[in-house]
């Protein structure tokens, strides 16, 4: 298959990758590179001009998915807060984005799932959550409201895995009482 026409190396990237998300999730780790490429819409030979082995891809994967949240919470990082605890709050308000579609979130949790069943992605996941405990026990909050607030973040965040996600204002409500508390400590 042909390189897709006006499609920038970028852009064929992310399709790669948005590919290999879409292909694992349907078909799990074993999915071919002939699946991921065809979802992609490039030939085979394009895929590997990428990312020369499916390990490749896949930790690319993997990458993209732990950078997205922490640009979700720098983006949610308020200019005005400048107090203790202001990545923690701002963690806190990425992790319960309500804007985001519950049916995505599932699926996306779904795939991390998938992908940290591969030894080399749970260390690769293990490394940026020692990497997040450490930024956020640095926060200038005491460690047990950290580790509280991040807890129950964490784990609202992923209750829609289990098809029962707390309804927007129940998450609202979270929310603030989770930000209360770093701003309380």
């Amino acid at each position: 298959m042909p390189r897709k026409a006006g499609r920038s190396p970028e852009d064929t990237r992310r399709a790669l990758l948005d590919a290999a998300g879409t292909t694992i999730r349907a078909r799990g780790v074993s999915a071919s590179l002939d699946d991921i490429a065809r979802q992609a819409g490039v030939s085979k030979g394009g895929l590997l001009y990428h990312f020369p082995a499916k390990d490749a891809l896949v930790r690319a994967l993997a990458q993209d998915i732990l950078d997205a949240f922490r640009a979700e919470v720098s983006a949610a990082l308020d200019p005005a807060d400048t107090g203790p605890g202001r990545l923690t709050r701002a963690y806190v308000r990425a992790s319960l984005d309500t804007s985001q579609d519950e049916v995505a979130v599932r699926e996306n949790i779904a795939l991390i799932a998938q992908l940290i069943s591969i030894p080399e992605i749970a260390e690769l996941a293990r490394a940026d959550a020692e990497r997040w405990d450490s930024e956020l026990h640095a926060d200038g909050l005491p460690a047990d409201v950290v580790t509280l607030v991040v807890a129950a973040a964490d784990g609202a965040s992923t209750a829609p895995l289990w098809g029962v996600g707390i309804n927007v204002g129940a998450a609202r409500r979270l929310e603030r009482q989770l930000l209360d508390l770093t701003r309380e400590a």
